[in-house]
């Protein structure tokens, strides 16, 4: 048709194409409801984790251990959702899952010059952290997606570079390298807690940082005559112990000995005593049976001169009274029988006798 035709030409002409063209609408209409099926089943079927395949998606998924966060025309949302599969409009909202358990953040290839002015580098350092649940909406809103690398990368930088800068190498290297663990730690959760408060830093791992080849074989002979100096130190140690052993050894001996020999003495001198008690004891009966024997001759001598004394006339007298007052006879007529005499020749008789025995002595 030609395209300077007048109108009404044009719209005559127009029927006739329809007529001629009757079944291309029908095939139009089935291309785009396939086209759109094909659309969808990809946006369904077809994982990704892109930003234009996230965008695409219908039917998205949040895995465990995540939360789905959502954006609108570019501005982040207040929805958050939990793990397992949602809806969303596609090209119109895009998805993006956070994690929210532990995750460790490798940092690599950190340079730094100590106090003295020498280069060295870390290889490695491991930064375990975790973003909150609740502060997930407030974190993304002000530090994106990235969060970490504002917060961990660029922030482990800065503060190995400011501990290196007020350290001289012995300090980093060997007497404060146990330290830095704790002390990165410390500075990041610092300003963590104050400027993102929803990202905790559990732990640090630093290793060893690399030095130049002719420090550290400087370092490796300080550390084998160190080595050397600590095994004399040992050795000085563990002879002087057993010196000190064998000196406990010996008093123990000596002691034991001045003791078996304090007992013996003991024994010796409990036996003398006991000797010279028995002794006494013997002495001191032989001594009473003496003083008794002549206690006893002693009595008897008197009680001899006593009896001496007491053998007078009139005694002898007064018992021969004595004695015949106690007869119980009685006799009676006109003769006394021959035995009885007068007292008086009685008496007469007995002094004869003591005179007698006088003389005689």
């Amino acid at each position: 048709m030609d395209a300077r035709a007048p109108p009404h030409q044009q719209t005559a002409a127009t029927p006739q194409l329809r007529q001629q063209h009757g079944g291309g609408g029908d095939f139009t209409a089935i291309f785009t409801v396939l086209l759109s099926f094909v659309v969808i089943a990809a946006m369904v079927l077809v994982p990704s984790s892109s930003t234009l395949k996230n965008s695409l998606y219908i039917v998205h998924q949040v895995p465990e251990g995540h939360v789905g966060v959502y954006w609108r025309g570019g501005a982040l949302l207040n929805t958050i959702t939990d793990p397992g599969f949602h809806m969303k409009m596609p090209l119109i909202t895009h998805f993006e899952p956070i994690q929210v358990t532990l995750q460790t953040d490798l940092v690599r290839d950190i340079p730094c010059g100590t106090k003295g002015g020498v280069m060295i580098n870390f290889e490695k350092i491991e930064v375990v952290n975790r973003l909150h649940k609740d502060f997930v909406h407030q974190t993304l809103l002000n530090y994106g997606v990235q969060y970490d690398h504002t917060w961990i990368y660029d922030k482990i930088h800065h503060e190995i570079n400011q501990f290196c800068s007020v350290h001289s190498l012995q300090q980093v290297y060997i007497d404060m390298f146990d330290q830095i663990d704790e002390k990165m730690k410390d500075a990041l959760q610092a300003d963590c807690t104050r400027y993102a408060p929803g990202i905790e830093i559990l732990s640090v791992r630093v290793t060893k940082p690399k030095i130049p080849e002719s420090i550290r074989r400087n370092f490796e002979q300080m550390e084998e005559e160190r080595t050397k100096v600590l095994i004399a130190v040992e050795r000085q140690r563990v002879a002087e112990k057993e010196a000190e052993t064998q000196k406990k050894i010996a008093i123990s001996e000596a002691e034991k000995d001045a003791h078996v020999s304090k007992i013996q003495m003991e024994q010796k001198l409990t036996e003398k005593d006991s000797s010279r008690r028995q002794e006494e004891i013997a002495n001191a009966i032989k001594s009473s049976l003496n003083e008794v024997t002549t206690s006893c001759i002693f009595r008897t001598i008197k009680e001899a001169e006593a009896n001496k004394m007491k053998l007078t006339p009139q005694f002898l007298e007064l018992k021969f009274i004595e004695a015949i007052a106690n007869n119980s006879k009685i006799f009676f007529g006109n003769k006394v029988p021959n035995m009885v005499f007068d007292q008086r020749l009685v008496g007469s008789f007995l002094q004869d006798v003591a005179r007698t025995g006088n003389l005689e002595t």
